[in-house]
């Protein structure tokens, strides 16, 4: 286990928005002893990395480099943001369909180099696509996650933050189920400064004359965040970097963190064959374990309906297994 905990050794496939400000970002923060970015455009590579190299003297001492499948050998983690984007007239399906087949030759040359990593699938729609990795990989599913709701339980704690005045750092919620229109909020067990949410709204906050309406703005605000910030600049890159930077502190440095990633799920919430956002604890080997929180009628309604429209796209594509 020392030889492949000392590398640190971080692979990112796609070089663009995305997988660059996660490179920068795990390069400031000295995470990483090593930072290889591999893209279908090479030269673009190559400049990200030195970009990043000239400022070399500001970050701690690191190598950051463009690189290809053989650098799979010998990763700790392999990032993939590498995906194709809607066309016009495109459907969501064929969308799906076209990143599947990226993600099958993305897998097939990792699986090809024998590498011994961990795999975190960025690219969207990311449940769906780590569920095809797992499956093309034929590995142990806790070695296939998802950035999962990461980043929508973090906007989750940021809107709870600013609407009950308590600093983000005191407020413990999750998003799950799909990183999509049917993920949900998991009110039963979001704790705001060590008390439950109902405790705290009870006798501690009183700004929401009506709770249930209160709720449902934030969950609303939640669910179209990306789009507001789409609508403004284009796409995001800021925060799912941050977000990718804090699963990656859990591998890494194997810290055991709990984070709602997309994981895998094997009878888990009695849900089979489909990977979503769910609270699990993150190490070395990836997810560790799921942990399975008794939710109430209505919130196991959600996460079930959830699973079932994630599903419905999986029995659509007829995924094979792995390359023989």
């Amino acid at each position: 286990m020392s030889e492949h905990w000392k590398s640190r050794k971080v692979v990112i496939v796609g070089a663009g928005a995305v997988g660059s400000t996660y490179a920068y970002t795990l390069a400031i923060r000295g995470m990483a002893e090593e930072i290889v970015l591999i893209d279908a455009n090479r030269d673009f590579a190559k400049g990200q990395a030195l970009d990043m190299m000239h400022g070399q003297a500001f970050f701690p001492s690191i190598q950051i480099r463009e690189g290809g499948p053989a650098d799979y050998a010998d990763a700790t983690l392999i990032v993939i943001t590498a995906g194709a984007k809607q066309m016009p007239g495109e459907t969501r399906l064929d969308l799906v369909k076209r990143n599947t087949v990226i993600m099958h030759s993305c897998i097939d040359e990792i699986v090809a180099q024998n590498s011994p990593a961990v795999v975190l699938v960025v690219s969207n729609p990311v449940d769906i696509l780590t569920f095809v990795a797992h499956k093309r990989s034929g590995w142990a599913r806790g070695r296939v996650l998802g950035s999962g709701t990461v980043l929508d339980s973090a906007r989750f704690r940021h809107l709870l933050s600013q609407r009950c005045g308590v600093d983000v750092h005191n407020v413990h919620a999750h998003i799950m189920g799909e990183h999509g229109d049917s993920e949900f909020a998991a009110w039963s067990i979001t704790n705001m400064a060590g008390m439950p949410i109902e405790q705290f709204c009870k006798n501690n906050c009183g700004k929401c004359p009506d709770a249930g309406l209160g709720r449902e703005k934030i969950i609303h605000d939640v669910r179209h965040s990306a789009y507001h910030v789409i609508d403004y600049k284009g796409a995001t890159w800021f925060a799912i970097a941050l977000a990718l930077t804090q699963i990656t502190s859990a591998i890494l440095h194997n810290h055991n963190t709990v984070l709602t990633v997309s994981a895998v799920l094997d009878g888990e919430y009695g849900e089979h064959d489909v990977a979503l956002g769910v609270p699990s604890i993150m190490s070395w080997q990836g997810v560790e374990r799921i942990l399975q929180v008794e939710l109430p009628l209505l919130e196991k309604t959600a996460l079930a309906k959830s699973a079932a429209t994630l599903r419905e796209i999986i029995a659509s594509l007829d995924l094979p297994g792995p390359k023989k």
